[in-house]
């Protein structure tokens, strides 16, 4: 009787829970309110609101039972993870009786408040079954508190510090947790022996050992016997070479007959570890890509596997197949990943005997021939041939017979003619099709892929880089009315850009540029993609004004129209008011004032308008009355016609990464508010006319490029770069810059790229330049440096620096979500996105080499290495240790006052491309060993004191004319037209021998001489003309007025510095 009348007052309790209402408990929602100081960094949770009444089961993170409104789920993933470590008191979880699942991960928890620890929710919190900890601080004395939950069925600790030591509450305390059935141990520092600890882990179904320090042969896989319900084992990316065999133990073989999925990838295993995987006949997932597997895939050897549904081997080095009759024991075998190994002629045959296949990728080989072993594979879905040498027919008719196949993907092939009329339809109808840079004729670019006319469901198409010419194909989105990619970039479609009449409500991304389209872009843009997220129509001769309706496209994220002839004002809206969070204008001819648009700009990241002709002055606006944009990450406004001083307002774009103000025609000082732009990475002020000297208070911690040169930056290098210990492109050639390179230059520890070219500076160079362990172009030319060349450079190991250009993520494009669920294919992803970068800024820089002024940039910027010390007063030898610079590709020590024998040891500077060592005084002979020198495209002694006989001109030196030695009087060789006889070469010995410092004086003296009498005549008859005539003496010192301020930045200015600029060369 008691228990009826406990059994009514529940039910009567739960009755008034529910008709009072659906909020969740008080007392809960006060113990998460006092959770919420510990996990809310960035105010993650700021839906969590203190108002009573409020129903926290509404709010981010928190799942609560349906009847009973209890908290059963909590998830508080990387809302604290700025903290180096701090530690957790985990009783703050005890009210929530209920809890089934806790996420706490990436918070940077180092561990639990001493008695506070999760041991301490083992009596209240019985309910509890999923824990995730990863990616936190862990190490292995979380593990005696952990063993307490009892109930836990999931438990992640993957990414943490543990090592599997012998600490006392260490790994073993694992084998406490009976129920757990999936244990995620991946990303530690764990060991070989951590296997032992595994035995009292009866229910264990999913063990993932991924990414840790298991190496060698792994001997204790034996630890898992005991794992009987063992299912899923994950040891990828570790560097295991061997297994244990089980071949020949039938016990151990039995005990480990429930595993079904094994991942073995990123390891170091070799061909022999098919025998040692006899033991698990029941597998049905296999990974073993990214090994050392070499040489033939006996297929035999896979015979014990009869249950394998997914084989996965990519990524190793195999080259051919060796198919027996055992490969037919396959016949289960549904997913087959051959792809990035080294497999070359034609498939083999023995392929269609895989009846079931549904997904076979053999993309990145060498395979070559035609398609016929697929031709019988009917239960193809997924088929990647992309970068090999196969010859496909237009038609694809080899794949016409397979009805199941969706997604196909061959790029990077060659596309042939039929050999014979094909007409029979295909029988697939594909959702996705990427064939890109496949065509290699001009007659097969007339016109598209022949089967593509009977395609109706496709969602993906890319035909990008083929050339195909005509009209552009729009019947593509007329066919097919589910596209929501549509990809014919690097095309020569022709004509106007004219589209499909009725909408497309399913298009999301539409590229069609670098084509050769032309006219207007047409007014029904806008109503033929109305949920368009990405439209890119740059690099063709689109002509007219862009049409306002773009601004109201509320899908629209990213729009170029780049590198078109594009005219008129740009509308405000397209910045002000639209979704737009990528707009890129760049190379056009647009005009216009845009500067108040951008002060209003609404969601827009990243802003590209330069190579156009606005125009105003940036300066001239009131700000008082703007809330600035704290959405703007990059504005480039380079090469236009902007004036003025540059504006302070710059100073409160708080988030602001890149500015690019280059090629306009500002003037006056840096603003001290730039200093506030603590979050920029890359500043471009250069082709300016800018005074003054750069703010001492300009350090941002994260900048790595500046550029500030052809300014009129005057004074020596200032504080400003002092703590930007990241920073690695500084240029700021052509300045006025004085005074000496500061000691503090090792400070700049990531410093890659230092141009300093045509300044002022003087001094001595500073050893301080050999700390920079990562400088790989070094430009001091056209300066006043005096002294020796530091024999420190030659440590300096030039490194190919992949932080000199910039980087960026991608965004990244992927077919929806359900489409997934269509296929039924656990790779659909693999080839489905085409990249586009998140930022278009790129890194250029000017460094002078083989007689000219090159631009780097991209990959050959990453490659480059040089140092230019041309054009100065450097004096004494050319150190030897110069010969150590194995990777320098350019060396110009020209112009100066060097003297002493050129370096044999020159000879080991096997990179480089240009030497430049003229105008010198060097004497001596010039090494032999300089042949060996096999990169040498540029070498030039010309204008020193040498002599013997030059090298003999066979290799690179035979490629050298007389201009390379010229002005040495002493040298000799055919090439010189000078014999170098024996009385000649005893003469010369002789007078090199007993006079050589005489001779040299000799003609230094006699130059000397007539050039001090030369120059004494004309400056005494200037001086007379100028004494006579008045008139042309106020012409005079007028000229010289305005030489001294503004010549360099004239056209004067600018050929004298050219002309001098070659003179140096």
């Amino acid at each position: 009787m008691e228990f009826k009348w406990v059994w009514f007052l529940r039910i009567a309790a739960m009755t008034v829970l529910v008709v009072l209402g659906d909020a969740c408990l008080e007392h809960e929602r006060i113990a998460l309110l006092q959770l919420k100081p510990f996990f809310n960094d960035y105010n993650d949770l700021v839906d969590w609101d203190e108002v009573k009444g409020s129903d926290c089961c509404e709010w981010v993170g928190i799942e609560c039972n349906s009847t009973t409104r209890r908290l059963i789920g909590l998830s508080l993933d990387y809302t604290r993870y700025w903290d180096k470590g701090w530690y957790l008191n985990a009783s703050l979880f005890l009210p929530f009786v209920d809890l089934k699942s806790l996420y706490l991960r990436g918070n940077t928890i180092a561990g639990c408040i001493e008695n506070e620890g999760f041991e301490k929710l083992s009596s209240n919190l019985s309910n509890l079954e999923i824990l995730d900890l990863s990616e936190n601080y862990f190490n292995d004395s979380i593990m005696l508190s952990l063993s307490e939950l009892s109930s836990l069925r999931y438990l992640s600790l993957a990414y943490n510090h543990l090592e599997g030591s012998s600490h006392r509450n260490g790994l073993q305390w694992l084998s406490r947790l009976g129920n757990l059935e999936t244990l995620d141990l991946s990303g530690n520092s764990l060991k070989n022996n951590v296997m032992l600890h595994m035995n009292g882990l009866s229910s264990l179904k999913t063990l993932s050992l991924r990414g840790n320090l298991l190496k060698g042969k792994l001997l204790h896989i034996q630890g898992l016997e005991n794992l009987t319900n063992l299912q899923e084992l994950d040891l990828s990316g570790n560097g295991i070479e061997s297994l244990e065999s089980y071949k020949d133990d039938a016990t151990k073989r039995q005990q480990m007959i429930h595993l079904e999925e094994l991942h073995l990838g990123g390891n170091l295993l070799n061909n022999s570890v098919f025998a040692s995987l006899n033991g698990f006949p029941n597998l049905r997932y296999l990974d073993i890509s990214f090994n050392q597997l070499k040489g033939s895939l006996v297929m035999k050897d896979l015979d014990a596997f009869s249950s394998l549904r997914e084989l996965y081997m990519g990524g190793s080095e195999l080259k051919d197949f060796v198919i027996h009759k055992g490969c037919c024991d396959l016949k289960k075998l549904e997913v087959l990943d051959l792809s990035g190994n080294a497999f070359e002629g034609m498939l083999p045959h023995g392929l269609g005997n895989l009846n079931s296949l549904r997904e076979l990728d053999v993309s990145d080989n060498q395979f070559s021939g035609n398609l016929s072993p697929l031709s019988n594979l009917t239960s193809l879905r997924f088929l990647s041939l992309s970068r090999n040498h196969f010859e496909i027919p237009t038609s694809f008719a080899p794949l016409a017979n397979l009805p199941n196949l969706k997604l196909l993907y061959a790029d990077e092939n060659k596309m042939v003619m039929e050999s014979s009329f094909h007409s029979s339809l295909p029988k697939f109808q594909l959702k996705l099709i990427s064939v890109s840079k496949s065509i290699t004729s001009q007659e097969l670019s007339r016109e598209l892929l022949t089967f593509l006319y009977y395609q109706y469901d496709l969602i993906y198409v890319d035909l990008s880089g083929n050339d195909f010419s005509g009209a552009l194909p729009i019947w593509l989105l007329q066919n097919n009315t589910k596209l929501e990619f549509l990809i014919l970039r690097g095309n020569a479609f022709s004509g106007l850009l004219s589209l499909p009449s009725p909408p497309n409500l399913n298009a999301s991304l539409v590229d069609i540029s670098d084509n050769k389209l032309q006219g207007r872009i047409p007014s029904n843009i806008c109503s033929a993609f109305p949920h368009l997220r990405r439209l890119f129509l740059s690099k063709n001769a689109i002509e007219g004004n862009i049409p306002p309706c773009l601004s109201g496209m509320m899908d629209l994220l990213f729009l170029d129209l780049s590198n078109n002839h594009l005219s008129g004002k740009l509308p405000e809206e397209l910045i002000m008011n639209s979704s737009l969070i990528m707009l890129r204008l760049s190379d056009n001819n647009l005009s216009g004032n845009v500067v108040p648009a951008i002060l209003k700009a609404n969601r827009l990241m990243s802003l590209y308008l330069d190579g156009n002709n606005f125009f105003g002055e940036m300066e001239n606006i009131d700000v008082s009355i703007l809330e600035f944009p704290t959405s703007l990450w990059e504005i480039d406004l380079s090469n236009n016609k902007l004036y003025g001083k540059l504006p302070r307002w710059v100073g409160n774009l708080s988030y602001l990464r890149t500015l690019a103000l280059s090629d306009n025609h500002f003037e006056g000082s840096i603003p001290m508010e730039f200093c506030n732009l603590n979050e920029l990475q890359y500043l471009d002020l250069s082709q300016n006319n800018l005074s003054s000297s750069m703010p001492s208070c300009f350090n941002p911690p994260h900048i790595e490029h500046v550029h500030l040169h052809g300014n009129r930056l005057n004074g020596p290098l200032s504080l400003a770069f002092y703590n930007s210990s990241s920073l690695v492109t500084l240029d700021l050639r052509g300045n006025n810059l004085s005074g000496s390179i500061p000691e503090w230059i090792d400070r700049l520890s990531s410093l890659s790229v230092l141009l300093l070219k045509s300044n002022h500076l003087h001094g001595r160079i500073p050893v301080q330049l050999c700390k920079l362990y990562s400088l790989s172009i070094l430009d001091l030319s056209q300066n006043m440096f005096s002294g020796p060349i530091p024999s420190c450079l030659g440590k300096l190991t030039l490194p190919m620096a992949e932080n000199k250009i910039l980087r960026h993520k991608e965004y990244v494009l992927f077919l929806r979500e359900d489409e997934s669920t269509i296929f039924g294919l656990s790779k659909l992803t693999k080839g489905v996105n085409d990249d586009y970068p998140s930022s278009y800024m790129e890194e250029w820089i000017e460094f002078t080499t083989k007689s000219g002024s090159l631009s780097y940039g991209g990959n050959i910027l990453e490659n480059m290495s040089g140092i230019d010390l041309s054009c100065n007063k450097l004096t004494g030898k050319i150190p030897l240790e110069l010969g150590n610079l194995s990777e320098i590709r350019s060396l110009n020590l020209s112009h100066n006052n060097l003297i002493g024998v050129i370096p044999s040891s020159f000879s080991k500077l096997n990179q480089l491309e240009s030497l430049d060592l003229s105008y010198n005084n060097l004497s001596g002979e010039i090494p032999n060993q300089l042949v060996e020198m096999n990169s040498l495209e540029i070498f030039s002694v010309a204008y020193n004191n040498l002599s013997g006989s030059i090298p003999e001109p066979k290799a690179q030196f035979g490629t050298f004319d007389e201009k390379s030695y010229e002005g040495n009087p002493f040298l000799c060789g055919s090439m010189l037209h000078k014999s170098c006889s024996k009385t000649d070469s005893q003469s010369t010995t002789s007078s090199t021998s007993n006079d050589e410092e005489e001779d040299s004086l000799l003609d230094m003296y006699v130059f000397r001489v007539s050039f001090l009498v030369s120059y004494a005549v004309m400056l005494l008859a200037t001086f007379v003309v100028l004494y006579i005539n008045p008139n042309w003496r106020r012409v005079w010192f007028s000229f010289v007025e305005n030489c001294i301020t503004t010549c360099r930045y004239s056209t004067v200015g600018n050929f004298l510095g050219y002309y001098i600029s070659r003179r140096c060369v």
